[in-house]
């Protein structure tokens, strides 16, 4: 019985653990890491000696050693800190904490989500979630229908209740919705057409921290999963690309993984156009000024654009505009006409969706 209650606030969360007869007498730090992965054993022990995690009946001042029993319940209390704030050139970046509503009945919301912003909590990323975001402001649970990465933008789908939520899921699983991304990428031997689709299968062969860092594999091998990715190149600027990709399948970082395969890694992709130890950096706070350099953006330019699927009984396509800081950097960079692009994208999008 691990979850007895949780609550996301805004500004604080609150969760009540109970301990299974497999962790009597475990170390309390050692029960409440099983359940706080995204914090060291040192900040855990730190919560502890500052009364933030808690055995409910008992009084006294624990300690990191202190025994769990059996059926024992255990209170964890984070509060929003600076824990998930995000630097660029050792400045904080001005977060966006409020999505824009695309589309809102009784049963469904459409987000155009920003960038860094957690689709639900998971880690240490716990309160600039879109399900927390909305539940705060409905004053009752939502429910993800699918996810986006952190720093993807765009289009995102939330039930109101569980029920529309497992209808749409369903499609997703079902492969009957159509998903298209606007992406910049950096050119290297990139091919010279300008529509080819990737079949590479993808997964993983690491272990621990590792795991994030997604391999791919030949069509034809036994290792990975299938996946499929249609890329269509919209314009070429001296070392850069704009397009749309279409993934036909739903792996983790698909898009990214497939474009790098075709020498198109995204623009600020501290996994794909850098590597695993360059993620790292970013992530400790550690990164070089050549990192930056070499990123040129904050997060790595993928934008969820639009989305098609049943709804209501007929297909409804939802459109996310490209957010200003994906705009920003190409009228500074590329001396992008915006509202042509965006006349580009939509007239494709639209054609796709048909």
């Amino acid at each position: 019985m691990p979850i007895i209650e949780k609550n996301f606030l805004r500004d604080r969360y609150l969760a009540v653990y109970g301990v299974d007869e497999i962790h009597d007498n475990f170390r309390l730090d050692l029960y409440t890491q099983i359940y706080l992965g995204g914090f060291s054993r040192q900040q855990v022990k730190k919560k502890i000696d500052e009364g933030e995690i808690k055995i409910i009946g008992r009084d006294h001042k624990l300690r990191p050693s202190t025994k769990v029993r059996y059926k024992d319940q255990i209170s964890i209390a984070i509060p929003k800190t600076s824990h998930e704030d995000e630097f660029w050139n050792g400045e904080k970046i001005d977060l966006i904490e409020t999505p824009e509503i695309v589309y809102e009945d009784k049963a469904l919301l459409v987000i155009s989500k920003p960038a860094f912003m957690s689709t639900h909590p998971t880690g240490k990323h716990l309160f600039n979630c879109a399900t927390v975001f909305f539940e705060s402001s409905l004053g009752h649970t939502c429910h993800s229908v699918h996810r986006l990465d952190r720093e993807t933008s765009g289009i995102l789908l939330l039930g109101k209740n569980p029920k529309i939520a497992s209808i749409l899921t369903s499609q997703f699983e079902q492969r009957k919705v159509k998903k298209c991304y606007f992406f910049i990428a950096k050119t290297k031997n990139a091919p010279n057409e300008d529509s080819f689709t990737a079949k590479e299968r993808l997964g993983t062969k690491e272990t621990g921290l590792k795991r994030v860092y997604i391999n791919n594999y030949p069509e034809n091998s036994a290792e990975g999963k299938k996946a499929e990715t249609t890329f269509k190149i919209i314009s070429r600027h001296n070392g850069y690309v704009l397009g749309l990709a279409f993934p036909h399948t739903g792996r983790g970082h698909q898009i990214r993984v497939h474009a790098k395969v075709y020498g198109l890694p995204l623009l600020g992709d501290k996994l794909y156009l850098g590597s695993y130890e360059l993620f790292q950096r970013f992530k400790d706070q550690k990164a070089t000024k050549e990192d930056h350099v070499k990123m040129e953006l904050p997060r790595h330019a993928l934008h969820a654009m639009g989305i098609n699927l049943e709804y209501e009984s007929s297909r409804k396509t939802f459109i996310a505009p490209i957010p200003h800081d994906l705009k920003s950097w190409m009228v500074k960079n590329l001396s992008v006409n915006l509202a042509d692009l965006e006349k580009t994208l939509n007239a494709l999008i639209k054609q796709y969706f048909s």
